[in-house]
C-alpha cells in the first residue's frame, strides 16, 4: 500500500479511509493511534499524525481527550459522498464528453454499459 509516489500522509489517511467504508472500522470504532500507524508502517509519526490530523479537519475522526482517536458520526456517508463527486469527476464528465462528441444519448451509454456488464458477467 505505502509506496504509490503519493504523498505518505495521504495513503495513511486513504487507507483509514477505506477500513470506514468498507466496514471494518465503525461509527464510534477507536481508529489506530497515530504511533500504531507509524509502527505498522515503519513510518515517522509525524508522518502518520498529518495523515489522521486530516481525517480530523476533515470530520472523519473525532478526538476523545485520553483515550484516542474515534470514527465520528457519519463518516461513512461523509466519505461515500465525496468518492462517488470524484468517481463522476473522474469518470462521468470525460465519458460524457465524449459521448457528445459521438452523438451519444444517455439511453445510447446505459445499452453498451448493459451491454458490457453481461458480457463480464454482471448481474443486472
Amino acid at each position: 500500500m505505502i509506496d504509490d509516489g503519493r504523498p505518505l500522509f495521504l495513503q495513511i489517511a486513504e487507507q483509514v479511509e477505506d477500513a470506514i467504508i468498507d466496514g471494518s472500522l465503525t461509527e464510534n470504532d477507536r481508529a489506530p493511534s497515530t504511533n500504531e500507524l507509524a509502527a505498522f508502517h515503519r513510518i515517522n509519526p509525524a508522518t502518520a499524525a498529518k495523515g489522521v490530523a486530516m481525517l480530523t479537519d476533515k470530520g472523519v475522526l473525532v478526538k476523545r481527550r485520553g483515550i484516542g482517536m474515534f470514527v465520528a458520526p457519519g463518516a461513512r456517508e461523509l466519505l461515500l459522498s465525496e468518492r462517488r463527486a470524484a468517481f463522476a469527476s473522474r469518470y462521468l464528465d470525460p465519458l460524457l464528453a465524449e459521448a457528445r462528441t459521438l452523438g451519444l444519448t444517455p439511453g445510447d451509454i446505459a445499452r453498451i454499459l448493459h451491454e458490457r456488464a453481461a458480457t463480464e458477467g454482471i448481474p443486472q
